[in-house]
């Protein structure tokens, strides 16, 4: 159950579905709310997809480019910090890499649900490290079992937070929103340090 808990805040902050709320509301701002329910969904089974190709799929490539596991919790740690400073500073839709250009292309296509809603925005470079680095430690039977059940159910949650997104905005308000994004930030900012910390110790230890 700790296991669980653990990867499920993980994702949470890394991810930050509350955070793509406003983006959300504006990217479909003209669809009806069947469509917004559809774009919910395929946007959560996406997420989920990614995340678990990422964690199955994920080793081979770093096996395949001799990247070690050392090397890539550092990489981790500094790019979920670097988003968790992001949402600190109000500007993690910046970060996200979507201009006013890109975003005037993407509110004229019918389908947004894989990206830019589930990658880059959702399931992004943070959340692939986190999970690959993830199954190198808890590789066991019962491990992915209970890592794919959060995979899962945080699949769940960002599909009901966009599917509320709406209520959310309409609730939290602008101000709402960014607090509990930057909230979610500094806590994204302690789980990228720590994996850089832990990376520097176990290069320390085999000394």
């Amino acid at each position: 159950m700790e296991l669980f808990i653990f990867l499920l805040a993980a994702l949470f902050s890394v991810l930050n579905p509350i955070g793509t709320v406003p983006i959300f509301v504006s990217l479909t701002h003209d669809y009806t709310k069947k469509e917004r329910s559809r774009v919910s969904l395929w946007t959560a089974i996406n997420v989920f997809i990614i995340l678990i190709i990422s964690f199955f799929v994920g080793q081979y490539v770093l096996t395949f480019f001799g990247i070690t596991i050392t090397a890539l919790r550092i990489a981790g740690g500094i790019i979920i910090a670097s988003s968790g400073f992001s949402l600190l500073n109000g500007k993690f839709s910046k970060n996200r890499g979507i201009d006013k250009k890109v975003q005037q292309d993407i509110e004229n296509r019918n389908e947004i649900a894989l990206t830019p809603l589930a990658m880059p925005m959702l399931a992004g470079p943070g959340s692939i490290s986190l999970l690959i680095a993830f199954y190198q430690e808890h590789n066991s039977t019962s491990d992915i079992i209970i890592s794919s059940a959060a995979i899962f159910v945080v699949s769940i949650v960002i599909f009901l937070i966009l599917r509320s997104a709406d209520y959310l905005a309409k609730i939290l308000g602008q101000s709402g929103i960014v607090a509990i994004s930057r909230i979610i930030g500094f806590l994204t900012i302690a789980i990228g340090i720590q994996y850089i910390i832990s990376s520097v110790l176990s290069i320390v230890r085999g000394i």
